[in-house]
C-alpha cells in the first residue's frame, strides 16, 4: 500500500467523497498523506499541507490547459498558496464549467425525456451527469455507459470547457504551488507529445504511478525515459473520484524527494 496519494478529488468538484471524510479513509486505506487535487478549485484552508486526525493533507488543484498542439492536458499542482491571479483564474472557470454544466445536462434530459435533478453548482463535471444517469430509475444506462454514449468526447451531449493555454496555466501554478506535475501523460491521445511538455523547466514533474487499467501491464517506459531525460521528479496517484483511496501513490522515500514541505507546528 502507498505512503502517499496524491491524486484524490472530493465533492468540491467531482469526487463523492466529502472533505471531512478524507482521514477515515486515507487511514481505510494505509495512506498518510493525500494531495487534494479538485478540479479548476482551491481547498478551503490556506496552509500548503495541513494535518486532520493524524493524516497529512496536501492543498492540491488540478488544471486543465492546451498545448500549443490543441492537446489538452493536466496538470497538478502541489502545496497551493493562492493569489489573486490564480484565485481570478479560477473564478473565471468555475463560471464557465457552470454554463457547461447546464448545456450537458439540458441536452441529456432533452435526449432522454427525463429529469435529473442535479444542482449546477461550483465544481460541477460530467461525473456529476454520468452519476445521476445511472442513479435514475426511467434510465438503463450506467455510469460508463453515459460516457461511452452521451457526454464522453465526441458524443451527443458532449460541451468541450474554455480551458487556459499550456503557458498561462502553468505560470499560474508556479506561482502559487511548490511542484507542479504532468498529470497521467499516458491517458492523452499522443503521449509522447504530452511528454515533450516535460522539458520546459517550471514543470519540475510527471506522474508516474497511476491505475490506467486495473490489472493490466502498462509500459511505463516512455514515461521513465522522460523523466530521466529531463531530470524529473515522480510524483503518483489512485485519481479517486470515489472513496477508495491508495490504488497507486508514492512510497514513503518517493514521496519526500518531492520536498512539498514540512507539516506546520
Amino acid at each position: 500500500m502507498p505512503y502517499a496519494d496524491l491524486h484524490v478529488h472530493t465533492t468540491r468538484s467531482d469526487g463523492s467523497l466529502e472533505l471531512d471524510a478524507v482521514p477515515d479513509a486515507a487511514r481505510r486505506a494505509g495512506v498518510d498523506v493525500v494531495a487534494l487535487t479538485d478540479h479548476d478549485r482551491l481547498q478551503p484552508f490556506d496552509e500548503p499541507l495541513v494535518e486532520r486526525d493524524g493524516v497529512t493533507i496536501v492543498s492540491g488543484i488540478e488544471l486543465r490547459v492546451e498545448t500549443p498542439g490543441g492537446e489538452r492536458v493536466d496538470l497538478l499542482g502541489y502545496g497551493v498558496e493562492p493569489t489573486a491571479e490564480l484565485e481570478g483564474l479560477l473564478e473565471r472557470l468555475q463560471a464557465d464549467r457552470v454554463e457547461r454544466g447546464r448545456t450537458i445536462v439540458d441536452c441529456v434530459e432533452s435526449r432522454l425525456g427525463v429529469d435529473l435533478d442535479v444542482t449546477v453548482e461550483d465544481g460541477f463535471g460530467r461525473p456529476h451527469v454520468a452519476r445521476a444517469i445511472d442513479d435514475h430509475p426511467d434510465l438503463e444506462y450506467d455510469y460508463e455507459a453515459a460516457f461511452d454514449r452521451l457526454i464522453g468526447f465526441e458524443d451527443p451531449c458532449y460541451v468541450p470547457r474554455n480551458v487556459p493555454s499550456f503557458e498561462r496555466g502553468l505560470a499560474a501554478l508556479t506561482a502559487t504551488c511548490r511542484l507542479v506535475s504532468l498529470a497521467h501523460p499516458l491517458r492523452y491521445r499522443d503521449p509522447e507529445q504530452a511528454l515533450a511538455l516535460t522539458a520546459e523547466p517550471d514543470l519540475e514533474a510527471v506522474e508516474l504511478q497511476y491505475p490506467y487499467n486495473r490489472g493490466d501491464e502498462v509500459d511505463r517506459s516512455i514515461v521513465e525515459r522522460a523523466i530521466s531525460r529531463n531530470d524529473l521528479l515522480s510524483t503518483g496517484g489512485s485519481d479517486a473520484h470515489g472513496t477508495d483511496l491508495g490504488i497507486a501513490g508514492l512510497s514513503r522515500p518517493a514521496y519526500e524527494q518531492l520536498r512539498i514541505g514540512e507539516l506546520p507546528e
